[in-house]
């Protein structure tokens, strides 16, 4: 357990609770936000029936987020068959509306009740570099649990800094924030740039929270191979675990859709740096290959994910709206 640490920093992202939330153009949040923390008291079972009802009803939607999931799903799996590739579709929302019929726990349980509903695999692989008296930068992709350990990480006493956008809904904003940093922690908006998240790691020791399959633009990256295809991959990670004098530990989470329970695979620390970016790049990308090719469902297949292509090529989610 690590020591009591006072985790306040002006330039840390500290959004405040607004009396305008109160007001008509947000009854709307506060209704979905009333009815996820019903449902996250409902029966496993009924939660299983209403996430295959709402399931079935989006994926037949011509909504953007289901587009951009076939196109990711395509163009990263070309050998699948569309049939195989619509199962992987099909499942990832069952997860996606599982774990947020799930998520609002977070805030409505205790400490106790996550370490209860969360299994975690390696922790000794973070535990092994703060023995070693180094720095710990996790590698984390996106899933749909991607908040879970950063919340049970800090309920321990390893609070973890980490780099986010907000939201453009500013009441769910300043919860989401809330939720996650409940037990301690820092984030930072990217617009203080990158100097307070290193020395978050380097000097106060927090964990620091990389999230890698981001396409920020051709500006901040180099295109690797991802999958099947090639990806805007964001380059400096080698850069950024020299400065911050950390070792980079890969960390997959995951929500298991039949048991109800989070579950954190964390891994060997990687090789880094290696001092080629491209090099550093495809690492990243093998890691993210390797852990969605065994739990595809478990994947943020909705995201923008390969907007950016090489030889300025055309977003592929344009030709698909």
């Amino acid at each position: 357990m690590t020591q009591q640490r006072n985790d306040f920093d002006e330039l840390a992202y500290n959004p405040h609770f607004k009396l305008n939330f109160l007001a008509p153009s947000y009854w709307a949040t506060w209704l979905g936000i009333f009815v996820i923390c019903l449902t996250s008291f409902l029966p496993k079972r009924l939660q299983s029936y209403i996430a295959k009802l709402l399931t079935s009803i989006i994926i037949k939607s011509k909504s953007g987020a289901t587009k951009r999931a076939r196109v990711n799903l395509a163009m990263c799996f070309p050998e699948k068959s569309s049939k195989e590739q619509e199962a992987i579709l099909y499942q990832m929302y069952i997860t996606a509306a599982m774990f947020m019929m799930n998520f609002a726990s977070l805030s409505l349980r205790n400490k106790n009740w996550l370490e209860r509903h969360t299994e975690i695999r390696g922790f000794k692989n973070i535990q092994k570099v703060l023995d070693e008296g180094e720095n710990v930068i996790l590698l984390v992709p996106h899933t749909w649990a991607i908040d879970i350990p950063a919340v049970l990480f800090a309920s321990r006493g390893f609070p973890v800094s980490a780099m986010a956008k907000s939201q453009k809904n500013l009441l769910a904003d300043w919860l989401m924030h809330k939720q996650r940093v409940q037990y301690g922690g820092r984030v930072y908006d990217r617009s203080v740039g990158i100097k307070p998240f290193i020395k978050s790691i380097r000097k106060d020791n927090y964990l620091g929270y990389y999230l890698p399959d981001e396409d920020l633009g051709k500006e901040h990256s180099v295109f690797v191979d991802f999958f099947a295809t090639q990806k805007a991959t964001i380059s400096g990670l080698g850069r950024l675990s020299k400065l911050s004098k950390a070792k980079i530990v890969p960390l997959f989470a995951m929500f298991n859709s039949k048991t109800g329970q989070f579950e954190l695979d964390v891994y060997p620390a990687l090789p880094f740096p290696t001092e080629n970016e491209h090099k550093d790049a495809r690492i990243m990308n093998e890691c993210i290959e390797n852990y969605v090719t065994q739990t595809p469902e478990q994947y943020m297949w909705i995201l923008r994910l390969l907007k950016t292509r090489p030889n300025n090529g055309i977003n592929p989610y344009k030709n698909n709206y």
